[in-house]
Protein backbone atom coordinates (compact mmCIF):
# COMPACT_ATOMS: atom_id res chain seq x y z
CA UNK A 1 0.00 0.00 0.00
CA UNK A 2 1.45 3.43 -0.97
CA UNK A 3 3.06 5.30 1.92
CA UNK A 4 2.85 2.57 4.54
CA UNK A 5 6.61 2.80 5.08
CA UNK A 6 7.11 6.52 4.40
CA UNK A 7 10.41 7.57 6.04
CA UNK A 8 8.96 10.88 7.21
CA UNK A 9 6.53 9.00 9.43
CA UNK A 10 9.11 6.62 10.91
CA UNK A 11 9.44 8.66 14.13
CA UNK A 12 5.88 7.69 15.04
CA UNK A 13 7.05 4.14 15.63
CA UNK A 14 8.60 5.41 18.87
CA UNK A 15 5.25 5.36 20.63
CA UNK A 16 2.58 2.72 21.05
CA UNK A 17 -0.10 5.00 19.57
CA UNK A 18 2.12 5.88 16.63
CA UNK A 19 2.98 2.26 15.91
CA UNK A 20 -0.70 1.30 15.98
CA UNK A 21 -1.55 4.11 13.57
CA UNK A 22 1.24 3.18 11.16
CA UNK A 23 0.02 -0.40 11.12
CA UNK A 24 -3.50 0.82 10.42
CA UNK A 25 -2.51 3.36 7.77
CA UNK A 26 -2.79 1.10 4.70
CA UNK A 27 -6.35 0.18 5.67
CA UNK A 28 -7.30 3.81 6.29
CA UNK A 29 -5.94 4.91 2.90
CA UNK A 30 -7.71 2.08 1.11
CA UNK A 31 -11.03 2.80 2.82
CA UNK A 32 -10.81 6.51 2.00
CA UNK A 33 -10.01 5.75 -1.63
CA UNK A 34 -13.06 3.52 -1.83
CA UNK A 35 -15.37 5.90 0.03
CA UNK A 36 -14.47 8.87 -2.15
CA UNK A 37 -13.91 6.91 -5.39
CA UNK A 38 -10.29 7.98 -5.74
CA UNK A 39 -7.43 6.84 -7.92
CA UNK A 40 -4.29 7.48 -5.89
CA UNK A 41 -0.73 8.26 -6.91
CA UNK A 42 2.52 7.86 -5.00
CA UNK A 43 2.69 9.78 -1.70
CA UNK A 44 4.21 13.25 -1.67
CA UNK A 45 7.83 13.29 -0.45
CA UNK A 46 7.17 15.31 2.69
CA UNK A 47 5.40 13.70 5.62
CA UNK A 48 5.60 14.20 9.36
CA UNK A 49 2.24 13.66 11.07
CA UNK A 50 0.17 12.84 7.99
CA UNK A 51 0.40 10.99 4.70
CA UNK A 52 -0.69 12.99 1.64
CA UNK A 53 -1.28 11.46 -1.77
CA UNK A 54 -2.33 12.96 -5.11
CA UNK A 55 -5.77 11.73 -6.10
CA UNK A 56 -8.08 11.80 -9.08
CA UNK A 57 -11.81 11.78 -8.36
CA UNK A 58 -14.40 9.84 -10.31
CA UNK A 59 -15.29 12.96 -12.34
CA UNK A 60 -11.63 13.44 -13.32
CA UNK A 61 -10.98 16.40 -11.02
CA UNK A 62 -7.73 16.56 -9.08
CA UNK A 63 -7.52 16.35 -5.31
CA UNK A 64 -5.24 15.39 -2.42
CA UNK A 65 -6.02 12.70 0.15
CA UNK A 66 -4.52 13.49 3.54
CA UNK A 67 -4.69 10.90 6.33
CA UNK A 68 -3.32 12.18 9.60
CA UNK A 69 -2.10 10.84 12.90
CA UNK A 70 -4.47 12.23 15.54
CA UNK A 71 -2.56 15.07 17.18
CA UNK A 72 -3.46 18.20 19.10
CA UNK A 73 -2.03 20.83 16.74
CA UNK A 74 -3.87 19.54 13.65
CA UNK A 75 -7.09 18.66 15.47
CA UNK A 76 -9.09 21.48 13.88
CA UNK A 77 -7.39 21.64 10.49
CA UNK A 78 -10.59 20.84 8.60
CA UNK A 79 -12.55 23.41 10.61
CA UNK A 80 -10.01 26.11 9.73
CA UNK A 81 -10.13 25.28 6.03
CA UNK A 82 -13.94 25.30 6.14
CA UNK A 83 -13.92 28.68 7.90
CA UNK A 84 -11.61 30.18 5.25
CA UNK A 85 -13.79 28.74 2.50
CA UNK A 86 -11.03 28.70 -0.10
CA UNK A 87 -10.13 32.37 0.42
CA UNK A 88 -6.33 32.27 0.46
CA UNK A 89 -6.26 28.58 1.42
CA UNK A 90 -6.92 25.25 -0.25
CA UNK A 91 -10.56 24.19 -0.31
CA UNK A 92 -11.81 21.40 1.91
CA UNK A 93 -13.71 19.03 -0.38
CA UNK A 94 -14.69 16.41 2.19
CA UNK A 95 -13.70 15.05 5.59
CA UNK A 96 -13.86 11.78 7.47
CA UNK A 97 -13.50 12.50 11.16
CA UNK A 98 -13.38 8.85 12.21
CA UNK A 99 -10.38 8.16 9.97
CA UNK A 100 -8.81 11.60 10.49
CA UNK A 101 -8.85 12.01 6.72
CA UNK A 102 -9.32 15.06 4.50
CA UNK A 103 -10.00 15.38 0.79
CA UNK A 104 -8.46 18.63 -0.35
CA UNK A 105 -8.16 20.81 -3.43
CA UNK A 106 -4.91 20.07 -5.26
CA UNK A 107 -2.63 23.00 -6.04
CA UNK A 108 -1.29 22.95 -9.58
CA UNK A 109 1.60 23.38 -10.26
CA UNK A 110 2.08 23.15 -6.49
CA UNK A 111 5.55 24.70 -6.25
CA UNK A 112 6.27 26.20 -2.82
CA UNK A 113 6.40 29.93 -2.20
CA UNK A 114 9.98 29.38 -1.01
CA UNK A 115 11.01 29.15 -4.67
CA UNK A 116 9.80 32.70 -5.35
CA UNK A 117 12.65 34.21 -3.32
CA UNK A 118 12.65 35.98 0.07
CA UNK A 119 11.31 39.39 -1.02
CA UNK A 120 8.29 38.10 -2.93
CA UNK A 121 7.65 35.40 -0.34
CA UNK A 122 7.54 37.92 2.48
CA UNK A 123 5.13 40.17 0.57
CA UNK A 124 2.84 37.23 -0.20
CA UNK A 125 2.94 35.97 3.37
CA UNK A 126 2.05 39.39 4.78
CA UNK A 127 -0.96 39.52 2.49
CA UNK A 128 -2.05 36.04 3.50
CA UNK A 129 -1.80 36.90 7.18
CA UNK A 130 -4.40 39.62 6.66
CA UNK A 131 -6.69 37.47 4.52
CA UNK A 132 -6.69 34.54 6.93
CA UNK A 133 -7.30 36.72 10.01
CA UNK A 134 -11.05 36.15 10.16
CA UNK A 135 -13.12 36.24 13.37
CA UNK A 136 -13.44 32.80 14.96
CA UNK A 137 -14.43 31.09 18.19
CA UNK A 138 -15.13 27.45 19.09
CA UNK A 139 -14.08 24.76 18.38
CA UNK A 140 -10.60 26.21 17.97
CA UNK A 141 -8.02 26.16 20.75
CA UNK A 142 -7.17 29.65 21.97
CA UNK A 143 -3.66 31.02 21.85
CA UNK A 144 -3.88 31.67 25.59
CA UNK A 145 -4.58 27.97 26.23
CA UNK A 146 -1.78 26.89 23.89
CA UNK A 147 0.68 29.31 25.49
CA UNK A 148 -0.17 27.96 28.95
CA UNK A 149 0.54 24.44 27.72
CA UNK A 150 3.89 25.48 26.27
CA UNK A 151 4.85 27.14 29.55
CA UNK A 152 3.91 24.05 31.53
CA UNK A 153 5.91 21.69 29.32
CA UNK A 154 9.00 23.82 28.62
CA UNK A 155 11.10 23.09 31.76
CA UNK A 156 10.57 19.32 31.54
CA UNK A 157 11.17 19.20 27.79
CA UNK A 158 14.32 21.27 28.21
CA UNK A 159 15.73 18.72 30.67
CA UNK A 160 14.65 15.71 28.57
CA UNK A 161 16.23 17.19 25.44
CA UNK A 162 19.57 17.53 27.24
CA UNK A 163 19.38 21.28 27.95
CA UNK A 164 19.85 22.25 24.28
CA UNK A 165 19.95 26.00 25.00
CA UNK A 166 20.65 28.29 27.90
CA UNK A 167 18.12 28.54 30.72
CA UNK A 168 18.14 32.29 30.04
CA UNK A 169 16.42 31.62 26.73
CA UNK A 170 13.82 29.33 28.31
CA UNK A 171 13.23 31.88 31.07
CA UNK A 172 12.70 34.64 28.50
CA UNK A 173 10.14 32.50 26.68
CA UNK A 174 8.33 31.75 29.94
CA UNK A 175 8.20 35.45 30.78
CA UNK A 176 6.63 36.29 27.42
CA UNK A 177 4.16 33.41 27.65
CA UNK A 178 2.97 34.48 31.09
CA UNK A 179 2.58 38.12 30.06
CA UNK A 180 1.18 37.90 26.54
CA UNK A 181 -1.51 35.22 26.70
CA UNK A 182 -3.98 37.05 28.90
CA UNK A 183 -3.46 40.53 27.43
CA UNK A 184 -4.21 40.01 23.74
CA UNK A 185 -6.03 42.28 21.36
CA UNK A 186 -8.73 41.24 18.89
CA UNK A 187 -9.08 37.48 18.46
CA UNK A 188 -8.83 36.08 14.93
CA UNK A 189 -8.13 32.71 13.33
CA UNK A 190 -4.36 32.25 12.99
CA UNK A 191 -2.19 29.66 11.22
CA UNK A 192 0.60 28.95 13.67
CA UNK A 193 2.80 27.29 11.02
CA UNK A 194 2.44 29.81 8.18
CA UNK A 195 5.84 29.63 6.50
CA UNK A 196 6.87 29.72 2.85
CA UNK A 197 6.85 25.93 2.51
CA UNK A 198 3.17 25.82 3.49
CA UNK A 199 2.10 28.10 0.62
CA UNK A 200 1.80 26.54 -2.83
CA UNK A 201 1.38 27.91 -6.36
CA UNK A 202 -2.11 27.32 -7.73
CA UNK A 203 -4.20 27.97 -10.79
CA UNK A 204 -7.28 29.17 -8.90
CA UNK A 205 -5.29 31.76 -6.95
CA UNK A 206 -1.63 32.45 -7.44
CA UNK A 207 -0.78 31.20 -3.93
CA UNK A 208 -2.77 29.06 -1.49
CA UNK A 209 -2.07 28.09 2.11
CA UNK A 210 -1.96 24.45 3.20
CA UNK A 211 -1.52 22.50 6.43
CA UNK A 212 -3.06 24.84 9.01
CA UNK A 213 -2.41 24.31 12.68
CA UNK A 214 -5.09 26.74 13.77
CA UNK A 215 -5.49 28.78 16.91
CA UNK A 216 -7.61 31.77 17.86
CA UNK A 217 -5.40 34.63 18.99
CA UNK A 218 -4.12 38.10 18.24
CA UNK A 219 -2.60 39.04 14.90
CA UNK A 220 0.82 39.73 16.45
CA UNK A 221 1.29 36.01 16.95
CA UNK A 222 0.74 35.07 13.30
CA UNK A 223 4.08 36.46 12.13
CA UNK A 224 6.04 34.08 14.40
CA UNK A 225 6.52 31.24 11.88
CA UNK A 226 7.41 33.73 9.15
CA UNK A 227 10.05 35.40 11.31
CA UNK A 228 11.73 32.05 11.98
CA UNK A 229 11.37 30.73 8.39
CA UNK A 230 14.96 29.63 7.69
CA UNK A 231 14.19 29.27 3.98
CA UNK A 232 13.89 33.07 3.80
CA UNK A 233 17.37 33.54 5.25
CA UNK A 234 18.90 32.38 8.50
CA UNK A 235 21.01 35.19 9.89
CA UNK A 236 20.30 37.58 12.79
CA UNK A 237 19.93 40.66 10.61
CA UNK A 238 17.53 38.85 8.24
CA UNK A 239 15.36 37.60 11.10
CA UNK A 240 15.02 41.04 12.65
CA UNK A 241 14.48 42.62 9.22
CA UNK A 242 11.58 40.21 8.56
CA UNK A 243 10.06 41.07 11.91
CA UNK A 244 10.39 44.82 11.26
CA UNK A 245 8.91 44.53 7.77
CA UNK A 246 5.93 42.48 8.92
CA UNK A 247 5.26 44.76 11.88
CA UNK A 248 5.27 47.78 9.59
CA UNK A 249 3.19 46.21 6.83
CA UNK A 250 0.54 44.88 9.20
CA UNK A 251 0.51 47.69 11.76
CA UNK A 252 1.43 45.43 14.66
CA UNK A 253 2.73 46.06 18.16
CA UNK A 254 6.44 45.39 17.64
CA UNK A 255 7.27 44.14 21.12
CA UNK A 256 4.30 41.79 21.30
CA UNK A 257 5.17 40.37 17.89
CA UNK A 258 8.79 39.89 18.97
CA UNK A 259 7.71 38.27 22.24
CA UNK A 260 5.43 35.78 20.52
CA UNK A 261 8.06 34.95 17.91
CA UNK A 262 10.67 34.28 20.59
CA UNK A 263 8.28 32.25 22.74
CA UNK A 264 7.04 30.00 19.94
CA UNK A 265 10.57 29.48 18.61
CA UNK A 266 11.58 28.14 22.02
CA UNK A 267 8.37 26.14 22.50
CA UNK A 268 8.91 24.51 19.11
CA UNK A 269 12.68 24.37 19.63
CA UNK A 270 12.81 21.07 21.51
CA UNK A 271 10.77 18.26 22.93
CA UNK A 272 11.57 15.17 24.92
CA UNK A 273 13.59 13.64 22.09
CA UNK A 274 15.67 16.39 20.48
CA UNK A 275 16.07 19.99 19.40
CA UNK A 276 15.37 22.13 16.35
CA UNK A 277 18.53 24.21 16.27
CA UNK A 278 17.32 26.80 13.75
CA UNK A 279 14.37 27.68 16.00
CA UNK A 280 16.67 28.14 18.97
CA UNK A 281 18.99 30.30 16.87
CA UNK A 282 16.07 32.59 16.06
CA UNK A 283 15.01 32.82 19.69
CA UNK A 284 18.56 33.74 20.75
CA UNK A 285 18.68 36.48 18.08
CA UNK A 286 15.35 37.90 19.27
CA UNK A 287 16.07 37.92 23.00
CA UNK A 288 18.22 41.06 22.70
CA UNK A 289 17.59 42.36 19.19
CA UNK A 290 20.08 44.82 17.73
CA UNK A 291 18.33 47.81 16.19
Amino acid sequence: MPGAGHPGLAWLAGSRAGTAWLEDLPRLVAECAEEWSLTLGAPYPYAHTALSLPAVRADGSLAVLKVGFPDRESQYEADALARWGGEGAVRLLSRDQRRHALLLERCVPGTPLTDAGPDEALEVLAGLVERLAVPAGPPFTTLEEEAAGWAERLPTNWERAGRPCSWELVDAALAHLSGLGATQGAMVLVHQDLHSGNVLASGRERWLVIDPKPLVGELEFTVSPIVRDAALGHRPELVTARLDRLVGALGLDAERARGWALAQAVAWGFDGSGAARTNLDVASWLISPER
